[in-house]
């Protein structure tokens, strides 16, 4: 039997796990720059640069949940590709 989805349409949780990429990235940029003045011996950035460092955690909290909404989803799928296989 083949699978009814397209190869290019996005599944549950794609847009999660793609958001909490950017987020991830723009934490890591955020922290290369905060700490490159301490390893250059130039004044440090103020407390809350520090803050948007941050932002490389809360990105992987939300790639996180978005691969758990995505196994949900699967798990549903598969659940209702079996007859008869109820919890």
């Amino acid at each position: 039997m083949r699978d009814k989805t397209q190869a290019n349409s996005a599944a549950p949780g794609d847009r999660l796990i793609r958001a909490g990429a950017v987020v991830f990235f723009l934490g890591a940029v955020a922290t290369l720059v905060t700490v490159a003045p301490l390893f250059l011996g130039a004044k440090p950035f103020p407390t809350y640069m520090f803050g948007l460092s941050m932002l490389m955690a809360v990105g992987f909290l939300i790639a996180g949940a978005g691969v758990l909404r995505s196994v949900t989803a699967g798990r549903r799928q598969a659940r209702e590709a079996v007859p008869g296989a109820s919890r």
